[in-house]
């Protein structure tokens, strides 16, 4: 569609987060490449009537529903449908007046629309990874019964994806994801026990929103993406593994059966995968900054520290047992995240309250998509017990 006269119709659901903002920004800097025609929030109805009345999309939804009015009234002398609420956000995800859906919703939240999406037949730019966390096997296989592609946003598996283009014949023996290890690299549990919001929130490399934050400076997002890897690329567990890489340039790599190493490189800037995903099988010139070779600079790695981190060890735990494992351990840590967020548990009480949830949980080894929303509420319900009032 690139090549010809008509612009891919995009349907960004998270439009209001910082994936979403900047997705926006590619579609301002290629208005002949890309049309907005569908802009969703869950509740920053400010910012979304602000965005439809710049870029006049077809629909716009406002997850809460107490805000439909105030939504609605704003944009009355436009000509753009309004609707609200979670069962709003499937519906529309089911429209045919889209191409791609960037899948940017936060959290669980996202799997409804997500799905679909992708039973409408729609390409899906996946920059929600909890979808594939929490219900990997039935989003992955329904892609495959409806020929729809699914092109990873996450930096770590857009990499990866970028390596594997032209490489399909060629089996993997590992992928290697890089972490940069937060802004607590180095730290030990005797100073995480102290750690605050704020502090959490200051990543050293990238611009995130404050959930993604707080999971990368637990590890858990790299956990998450280790679940999220096994089903966009039909890996084994045993297949996947992290490295901690504090510069953040290499953004992941595969290693091949014959010991060959392939890599992808770029500056920490999340536009660059949302805009590889969007333009898909092609590649489009860019303003964005470029590295510098001239600049002396040190590429490192090493092994995270599991003793400190043991997010990462919960993670790999759920990977390797699967079932509605994932689900629970997603759940969970949504819980603990929105709790440290308003300073309810401290830092160290996240993985703690996370590890009591999954033991608590009924484990199922094949669950239904039912299942594994039965499993997500049970989680919810559980964590939200253990956190004091």
């Amino acid at each position: 569609m690139l090549k010809g006269s008509s612009r891919k119709r995009i349907a960004l659901f998270g439009s209001t987060g910082s994936i979403g903002k900047q997705a926006l920004e590619v579609i301002d800097a290629n208005p002949t490449l890309f049309s907005v025609e569908i802009l969703t929030a869950q509740n920053n109805d400010e910012l979304l009537v602000k965005q439809a009345r710049q870029y006049k999309p077809d629909i716009v939804v406002i997850g809460d529903e107490r805000k439909y009015g105030k939504v609605k009234e704003a944009l009355a002398s436009v000509p753009i449908k309004v609707f609200a609420g979670e069962k709003a956000l499937e519906e529309v995800a089911a429209m045919d007046n889209y191409d791609m859906m960037l899948a940017a919703i936060v959290g669980f939240a996202g799997l409804r629309p997500t799905l679909k999406a992708v039973e409408s037949g729609k390409a899906i730019a996946l920059a929600n990874k909890e979808t594939l966390v929490v219900a990997g096997d039935i989003v992955m296989q329904r892609a495959v019964d409806k020929k729809v592609p699914i092109i990873p946003v996450d930096s770590e598996h857009s990499a990866i994806f970028q390596c594997l283009v032209g490489e399909g014949r060629n089996p993997i023996e590992k992928v290697v994801l890089t972490a940069s290890g937060g802004p607590f690299l180095g730290k030990k549990p005797n100073f995480l026990v102290n750690v605050k919001r704020d502090h959490a929130l200051q990543h050293p490399n990238w611009n995130m929103g404050a959930k993604i934050t707080i999971d990368s400076a637990t590890l858990m997002n790299k956990g998450l993406e280790m679940i999220e890897a096994k089903w966009l690329f039909n890996l084994q567990p045993e297949q996947v593994q992290v490295v901690i890489h504090p510069q953040s340039i290499i953004h992941s790599m595969i290693l091949f059966q014959d010991g060959s190493i392939k890599s992808q490189m770029g500056l920490p800037d999340m536009k660059l995968p949302i805009q590889y995903a969007m333009s898909f099988p092609f590649r489009i010139a860019s303003d964005f900054p470029r590295y510098d070779f001239k600049k002396p600079a040190t590429l490192s790695f090493e092994e995270p520290d599991l003793k400190t981190f043991r997010n990462l060890v919960l993670a790999t735990d759920a990977l390797f047992k699967g079932g509605n494992l994932p689900c629970v351990l997603n759940a969970a840590n949504e819980i603990a995240v929105f709790a440290f967020l308003r300073n309810r548990i401290g830092f160290l009480d996240m993985t703690d309250l996370i590890e009591r949830t999954m033991q608590h949980v009924p484990f199922i080894k094949s669950p239904t998509l039912e299942e594994y929303f039965e499993s997500d509420g049970e989680a919810r319900n559980f964590a939200a017990s253990l956190i004091k009032l």
